[in-house]
């Protein structure tokens, strides 16, 4: 497999550091494979890890591009698919629609720690680490910020603020059908959702999936950025969550939609998406490159 962001020449021919080979690995999660990638930098001063949303997935986009200049900026950085995301080995495929229909917000978090842990058994994490995290992920970073003493900077970009993302009426519908379907404009395939995840809301979303609560324990530096144009989270989630921070966070409603214009895949970063990962990549060297 070749590193996603392919490689990069400077105008002398010779590679740059962007274009250096990720290093792939694979570990297990609570679904299935977590697969993943690290992005290394030459002496590296600290590791960001980095949170798809719902129907992510860390090949999408502006992932490796994020990972690429972060990198670039002497941190590591770690990309990888859920273990309930639906890729497949191929990284590019959903295939796994399996686990796809089972997943549940607490089996991404339990994710998340895996990749975490398997990461500082590698060498590859050190002491304080930055965790990023776009739309659910976004929530996911977030449940962990708040429970980890060792993060040392938290981003998120169009947050979720609250895990019950539908409405009584349409719960009924899913419960008594057994799945509700969601189709992947990507690809063209439609998925039956499971009510695992309905499940596992009612039971945890008042306790251990509290995001809003969570934003009040993060004690680490914290930036918000939402677009004005999202279409999927509400911007209003993003002044929830930083009113809920106690100070901690900082707030930045910048242009753009969902994606901050980006799509996949990426062939052109347009200015929306080039400001937020320029507010980003700074916001972790000033908190982590130290």
């Amino acid at each position: 497999m070749t590193d996603p962001g392919g490689f990069e020449l400077d105008r002398l021919g010779r590679e740059t550091q962007s274009a250096a080979p990720s290093e792939w690995f694979e570990v297990e999660g609570l679904m299935g494979p977590i697969r993943g990638e690290v992005f290394r930098a030459r002496n590296a001063n600290g590791t960001v890890v980095i949170c798809h949303g719902f129907k992510g997935f860390a090949h999408w986009g502006f992932f490796p591009h994020l990972a690429r200049e972060i990198r670039n900026t002497g941190l590591n950085a770690i990309t990888f698919d859920f273990s309930g995301s639906g890729m497949g080995a191929d990284r590019e495929s959903a295939t796994e629609e399996e686990r796809f229909n089972n997943n549940t917000f607490s089996a991404e978090v339990a994710d998340l720690d895996k990749v975490i842990a398997m990461a500082r058994a590698q060498g590859w994490l050190h002491g304080k680490f930055g965790v990023f995290g776009h739309s659910r992920g976004g929530g996911v970073a977030i449940l962990h910020a708040a429970s980890d003493e060792n993060v040392g900077a938290l981003v998120t970009w169009n947050s979720i603020s609250h895990v019950r993302r539908w409405s009584a009426a349409e719960e009924k519908v899913w419960r008594d059908w057994g799945y509700t379907e969601i189709a992947n404009s990507r690809t063209g395939q439609v998925f039956k959702l499971g009510t695992a995840l309905l499940d596992d809301v009612a039971n945890n979303a008042s306790g251990s999936l509290d995001v809003q609560g969570a934003a009040s324990r993060v004690k680490a530096p914290w930036l918000i950025l939402h677009g004005k144009s999202d279409e999927t989270v509400p911007p209003a989630e993003a002044g929830s969550l930083a009113a809920a921070s106690k100070a901690n966070a900082t707030l930045r409603f910048i242009e753009g939609n969902h994606g901050f214009d980006g799509m996949h895949p990426l062939t052109e970063v347009r200015p929306n998406l080039a400001n937020a990962v320029r507010e980003t990549v700074s916001f972790f060297t000033e908190h982590l490159g130290r």
